[in-house]
């Protein structure tokens, strides 16, 4: 194990972070990390960040965000952090984004990329991280609350590393409307359901509205040449409101407990 801090170098610590939208805040970020190795291609890695904000959004809540890529424009791993005491935009959680944590490797990093990730939430979640490092006035005053804290950079990663603690969820008494949107607007293949004391009943996921209006879409999945019926599709569409997500959930989930190692 090795603390967080000895991943960090005050060049790439900036304690008055610029930009009022995380994209800003990363542009900045970058440009630090530029003036380190003027051989990475930052349109490049920007491309990527983009990208994987595209699949999820890496606001963790708590006020950090953790914009991260792997691409081979770099060459070994980045780790830059900026403070925004202001603000720059408001996180998932409501709160405001206020640091901003870049994660940058080489695609053939990919543990140590994991417990960076997993060491960056721990320090997030601890209640009083994010004022210290509000009244941070130097780079050298950042490292050293990330020492202070003691956050260490583990060799095992568990399920509560990484997890989410505010999912988005499906109720059980939703349209079929409502879950479709939300699974568009959040970019998600699938959600869990729960009922209205939020305990878990199942999941639903875009395959199981696939299998509602075409019973027997795989079939023809398997049949390029076959054209796909309309009627069926139309007929659900028009019925999205009154079929509530209790008549499509499938209860053949499995569960990890928080603390199993995330690699089994």
């Amino acid at each position: 194990m090795m603390r967080l801090a000895t991943l960090l170098d005050p060049e790439l610590l900036e304690p008055n972070l610029s930009g009022c939208t995380k994209m800003e805040a990363v542009d900045h970020l970058l440009s630090l990390i530029a003036r380190k190795d003027n051989s990475i291609n930052i349109e490049e890695v920007r491309s990527k960040i983009l990208e994987r904000e595209g699949i999820e959004d890496t606001s963790y809540g708590h006020g950090f965000a953790f914009p991260h890529a792997r691409n081979d424009a770099v060459s070994k791993m980045y780790l830059a952090l900026g403070v925004s005491p202001e603000g720059v935009e408001h996180c998932k959680d409501g709160s405001h984004l206020e640091v901003v944590c870049l994660l940058l490797t080489p695609s053939n990093i990919s543990k140590l990329y994991l417990q960076t990730l997993s060491a960056l939430a721990s320090f997030a979640r601890e209640i009083g991280n994010l004022d210290k490092l509000k009244g941070a006035r130097s780079s050298y005053e950042i490292l050293d609350i990330i020492w202070q804290s003691g956050v260490m950079v583990q060799k095992k990663i568990t399920v509560g590393d990484l997890m989410r603690f505010d999912p988005v969820v499906a109720h059980e008494k939703q349209s079929l409307k409502e879950i479709a949107n939300m699974l568009f607007r959040h970019r998600l293949s699938g959600l869990p359901v729960v009922d209205s004391k939020n305990v878990l009943l199942g999941h639903v996921t875009d395959r199981d509205l696939l299998t509602a209006a075409l019973p027997e879409y795989t079939s023809y999945i398997s049949c390029p040449e076959c054209d796909l019926p309309g009627e069926p599709f139309e007929e659900l569409l028009k019925r999205a409101d009154q079929i509530a997500v209790e008549q499509l959930y499938q209860v053949d989930h499995e569960t990890v407990r928080a603390d199993e190692d995330i690699v089994r």
